[in-house]
């Protein structure tokens, strides 16, 4: 008798729950494991949804119509999902406090994983609501909730296989370690559980995890990369190829059955180009028309030149320029600042020189981007902490892999240190501040500062630091399989091209370009390779002595870049400025992409006979051309630029285009019309098409069939305990849905240990590259601003502008 009243008893407190208000927002990872005085316990969110669920079973289970009965089958199986979900949740969310850095900063990968399924708890809450105040509606649309049903059941389920997955991780870890000591591969993780269905990630449930001014935001990103990639893959005209990109708005399946297959099989060279749009025209004014203005704005070129920097013992070391891979190069850095100061560059200023400055990188995962495209925070930051702030533009993989990029930092912050005048401070307090890559590569830089024994930064700010570049597996990085911005396979290439380059010698490679001179087919750049044994190392490239052969072809490279300067250049101090539409160094993947863009924007190609990079096609030799198949996507031959035909009349070239957007449409219509199921085509569609969406997606492991080398410089959380006790004041921030959270918790718990001054924040419903939205979000701007106001603590900027 007394069972009976009990379950009547909790019968009554579930359906009172179902009653109550849910907020629509994403679960906060910050309290998902806490019970607050007040709320709800999480528990009855899980039954409310149940019961709401069944009510709407119940109501359509008569219904004998197609939709009706997928409609209670899909809530059926939402029911089946919660009861499935709910033990494996529950574990992970008892067990996740134990994983943060302190009680003020809660935050780790499991937490995160926690928030997700409460995530979409409430989206699929909202979704029965709706369901069940408007099934009665005459106009009430079955078919549109149909899908939504059944792709929050196919959602749920894909994180119930994530949740498999953490408990082995668990498993794996001694408690408070989100790392596993014993070596584990992530082949090894992922064959432990179904594989996990991607496509529910990136469809009608896109962004679901994120603040509700976020989602509408990576939605739009969403669209663009698969519009995008139809304008980088197809061999026809651009126009058409927008037509086609148009279907991502409307139809989310097609969306996301497009941007799992690029994130599987696109090569770095299109993560690249789609990355360099932030670098297009109509992109770089953006900062200047929305933005902080900012009164120095400027380009200053290094001249590859050994520098010679003081140690903090007082003698002299000379440090080399950068000449890994690509050969002695000038770096470029940019100047910004919100007043023009006594003694910079080219500026004539009665305002004294500021105390403190900024030395920053830039993210954009070591392949893409520049100082120009995180120009939109820079300005606001530039005025808020009355500094400047000098960012270096490194080169970039694949072109310049690992240790180039390194280097560079290295080696442009010895030039700061020889030219803090120029750059308007006295240098009293220098502060390194990154993101993403970015911050990797101050933190190696730090660790090759210390090797020197020269003098390092009095602090460093990271924010969503990847600080172990190995595919040890952890939580947070299963984040990077539903991430938007960060997909699994973008991040999995970029790695690969900058931390596993091809370890082949140089005469190799000679021979390899001498015998391949006549190729039309560029080499796949998707190969798996392994890093050579000379890599295994810290490279030292930078702290040995200068020779006399360095000494001679550094002097042949000063005496060609004096031929190409003009006499009236301005020069200072080895650095020469350079204005932004002059300056050199532009990849071939930004001018791919800027090309891209201008072309479409501005209605140019109208020709049906031109590929992907809007060059024209000889109509003879069109019917010449094969097509190879092959398990990663190849890229079109490129077409050698010939003599353009004059601009046609503007009647007929209209025409073309009128012909070209109509013959889009008639085979577009027709396969609207059809379903859109995701399935894989046969061998011989595979044999006979060179599209993207050609290729079946396959499991996340292949990607880890690369090596990495255990180098402390590129993996900061791999550095003996002797130089990270002398590491400076740090201060981390980084987002609950970022996949390199658990570095930076790692990271700061390493330094902790050994008694470092070290924080962290992390911050709610924002994803990786926040900062770049800092002009779109309400949320991205105010972690920006967070971001400042931990920069100023390591600058101590109230005690330095009190001294002005």
């Amino acid at each position: 008798m007394s069972i009976r009243l009990i379950n009547r008893g909790l019968r009554f407190v579930t359906r009172s729950f179902s009653n109550m208000s849910f907020p629509e927002s994403p679960a906060k990872a910050s309290i998902c494991c806490e019970v607050l005085e007040g709320a709800p316990p999480t528990y009855a969110m899980y039954e409310a949804l149940k019961d709401s669920c069944q009510n709407n079973a119940t109501y359509f289970q008569p219904d004998d119509s197609e939709n009706g009965q997928r409609l209670y089958q899909g809530f059926i199986t939402l029911i089946d999902h919660i009861d499935t979900v709910w033990p494996l949740v529950d574990h992970v969310r008892k067990v996740a406090p134990s994983y943060d850095f302190d009680e003020k900063s809660p935050g780790n990968g499991y937490r995160s994983f926690v928030s997700v399924v409460d995530s979409c708890i409430l989206h699929g809450l909202k979704l029965s609501r709706q369901v069940c105040s408007g099934r009665d509606a005459l106009l009430f649309r079955k078919g549109y909730f149909v899908k939504e049903v059944e792709s929050c059941g196919q959602l749920l389920a894909s994180l119930g296989t994530c949740l498999h997955h953490l408990h082995t991780l668990i498993s794996w870890a001694p408690p408070g370690d989100l790392f596993p000591v014993e070596p584990h591969s992530p082949e090894e993780l992922f064959s432990k559980a179904d594989t996990i269905n991607q496509y529910c990630f990136y469809g009608r449930c896109l962004g679901f995890q994120f603040a509700p001014s976020i989602r509408g935001i990576l939605k739009g990103i969403s669209i663009c990369m698969a519009g995008f990639s139809e304008a980088y893959y197809s061999q026809g005209n651009l126009i058409s190829s927008v037509w086609t990109g148009g279907q991502y708005l409307i139809d989310p399946e097609l969306r996301a059955r497009r941007i799992v297959n690029i994130s599987q099989s696109a090569s770095v060279e299109f993560c690249k180009a789609f990355w360099f749009l932030t670098e297009s025209e109509i992109m770089r004014r953006v900062p200047s028309l929305m933005s902080t203005t900012v009164a120095v704005n400027k380009l200053i070129t290094i001249t590859p030149q050994p520098l010679v920097v003081a140690t903090v013992g007082g003698e002299e070391k000379t440090v080399l320029p950068p000449n890994s891979h690509i050969g002695l190069h000038d770096l470029n850095v940019r100047l910004i600042s919100v007043n023009k100061r006594n003694g910079m560059t080219n500026e004539s200023s009665t305002l004294p020189a500021a105390d403190g400055v900024i030395f920053h990188c830039h993210g954009g995962g070591f392949v893409a981007q520049s100082s120009k495209s995180h120009e939109s925070y820079l300005r606001d930051w530039a005025a808020k902490l009355n500094v400047p702030i000098l960012s270096v533009d490194y080169s970039l993989a694949p072109q310049a892999p690992f240790p180039r990029a390194s280097e560079e930092v290295f080696y442009a912050y010895c030039w700061l240190l020889n030219h803090l005048r120029e750059v308007g401070t006295t240098g009293k307090r220098i502060v390194f501040a990154g993101d993403s890559a970015g911050a990797n590569l101050l933190a190696g830089c730090i660790l090759r500062i210390l090797e020197s024994d020269i003098r390092v930064p009095e602090g460093l700010f990271m924010a969503y630091a990847p600080l172990l570049v190995s595919f040890i597996p952890s939580p947070s990085r299963l984040l990077c399989l539903m991430d938007p911005l960060l997909p699994f396979g973008f991040m999995m290439r970029c790695l690969k091209a900058y931390a596993s380059p091809n370890s082949k010698s140089k005469e190799e490679k000679r021979q390899k370009e001498a015998t391949s001179s006549n190729a039309t087919t560029p080499i796949d750049g998707n190969g798996f390779l392994r890093v050579s044994p000379s890599q295994e190392g810290l490279s030292e490239s930078s702290f040995e002595e200068v020779s006399p052969s360095d000494l001679l072809e550094l002097q042949a490279h000063k005496s060609q870049g004096s031929q190409r300067r003009h006499s009236g250049d301005t020069t200072v101090s080895a650095a020469s400025l350079q204005s932004e539409h002059t300056a050199t160094g532009v990849s071939p993947s930004e001018e791919r992409s800027q090309k891209c863009v201008s072309e479409l924007l501005d209605g140019y190609v109208f020709d049906s006979d031109t590929d992907s990079e809007g060059r024209r096609i000889d109509r003879a030799s069109r019917g010449g051309e094969s097509e190879t198949s092959s398990t990663l996507v190849g890229e079109p031959p490129l077409v050698v630029d010939g003599e353009r035909e004059p601009k046609r009349k503007g009647k007929s070239r209209i025409g073309e285009a009128a012909s070209g957007i109509m013959g889009a449409m008639s085979s577009r219509f027709a396969s609207m019309k059809d379903s859109n199921a995701i399935s894989g085509p046969t061998q011989e569609e595979m044999a006979g098409r060179s599209n993207l969406d050609s290729l079946i997606a396959r499991s996340p492991s292949d990607e880890f069939m690369f090596s990495v080398p255990r180098d402390p410089v590129l993996s900061p959380y791999w550095a003996e305990d002797r130089l990270l006790k002398r590491f400076p004041p740090l201060r981390i921030l980084s987002v609950h849905m970022d996949p390199c959270l658990d570095d930076c918790v790692m990271f700061a718990k390493k330094l902790k240990r050994l008694g470092n001054e070290v924080e962290i924040d992390v911050v709610e419903g924002l994803p990786h590259g926040f900062l770049n939205l800092s002009l779109m979000a309400k949320e991205a701007n105010d972690a920006s601003l967070q971001c400042i106001e931990r920069i100023k603590q390591l600058l101590d900027a109230d005690a330095l502008s009190a001294n002005l």
